[in-house]
């Protein structure tokens, strides 16, 4: 069991560093190859994730948006301790100038963290539409100001991978009874997709799941934990009573994802479904942050009763509530 204490390490990944500095890179296209390439050339005034020392480690990442997951993202090496890195790397990519023409190129500059926690230090965007690859002048290096995130951080976090999951809920578990009875909320945790490996290539996870705001020992299930694979297969259903419809709007699941290994649990990833208005039983909480995804689950389950309503979600960083004993 990892302590309250250790959970606040997982800070996100998003906002805890100011965005500064400059990125100096140049794009083409080469014909022959049917290669986009992109050279990063420097950084500059980078914003120090290690404030004592003035230093970050940082490296470079892009991605074609939108669909990011079918490109691949490609990455420079990690420079140690520098505000001002060179890298004259070139990243390519492989792909059809037709299909470019519907791309935007995402440039992001990372600080590389030991704790496998990388914060985010700026990102430049290029919509590749209007890009005039003709141009000698679009070939030159050039240097662009580093922005804040402008995509919705959930889809833009570092890739933690996703969950499939269905919910179902259960208004009258036991119908005919005098009594009303309070509803059960089934989740089925049936996989996950794509977790990342963060010790070489060994990976034992599972899934552990809480109904917020109750943190107790009583609402904490688990599955088994699936080992030698990056999307283990759990098909395990956890089953959580006492639901009147009113706690439906207050309650929140969350369900991490979490590597076992000897007496540890390192983190992976999470979600957290519910309707994320940032209150629950009327008192702000932070933990009611779901996403536009992770709510548009909740809402169906919400209104189809009795029904499995299934969806497949990307994983992400969490600041997981303390847990009391």
């Amino acid at each position: 069991m990892v302590s309250g204490s250790v959970m606040s390490v997982y800070s996100g990944d998003f906002g805890n560093l100011e965005v500064k500095g400059n990125i100096q890179f140049a794009i083409d296209y080469v014909d022959s190859l049917k290669e986009l390439h992109v050279f990063v050339a420097q950084c500059k005034d980078l914003a120090a994730a290690d404030v004592k020392k003035q230093r970050s480690d940082p490296y470079v990442k892009t991605y074609l948006l939108p669909d990011k997951g079918k490109m691949g993202k490609k990455k420079t090496f990690v420079l140690k301790k520098t505000l001002n890195p060179v890298y004259n790397e070139i990243l390519r990519y492989k792909i059809e100038k037709q299909i470019l023409k519907t791309q935007k190129l995402n440039v992001s500059v990372w600080h590389r963290d030991t704790f496998k926690r990388n914060s985010f230090l700026g990102e430049v965007e290029l919509d590749l539409e209007t890009w005039d690859w003709d141009n000698k002048q679009n070939q030159q290096l050039k240097w662009y100001p580093l922005k804040r995130k402008t995509a919705p951080v959930a889809l833009e976090a570092e890739d933690r991978g996703e969950m499939k999951l269905a919910l179902q809920y259960i208004p009258e578990p036991s119908p005919g009874k005098k009594l009303p009875t309070a509803g059960e909320v089934h989740i089925w945790v049936k996989e996950c997709l794509h977790l990342p490996m963060l010790r070489g290539s060994h990976l034992n996870s599972f899934v552990k799941c809480t109904i917020l705001p109750d943190t107790s020992r009583k609402s904490r299930q688990k599955t088994r934990a699936v080992g030698k694979t990056t999307s283990p297969v759990f098909n395990h259903t956890m089953v959580y009573d006492g639901f009147r419809p009113e706690d439906l709007t207050e309650a929140c699941v969350e369900l991490t994802v979490w590597d076992h290994y000897k007496l540890t649990n390192q983190f992976l990833g999470g979600l957290r479904i519910g309707f994320g208005t940032g209150k629950s039983y009327g008192t702000e909480v932070d933990w009611m942050d779901s996403t536009s995804e992770e709510v548009a689950l909740w809402e169906k389950m919400v209104e189809s009763p009795n029904t499995w309503v299934e969806a497949t979600l990307p994983l992400r960083m969490l600041l997981i509530a303390k847990i009391s004993k």
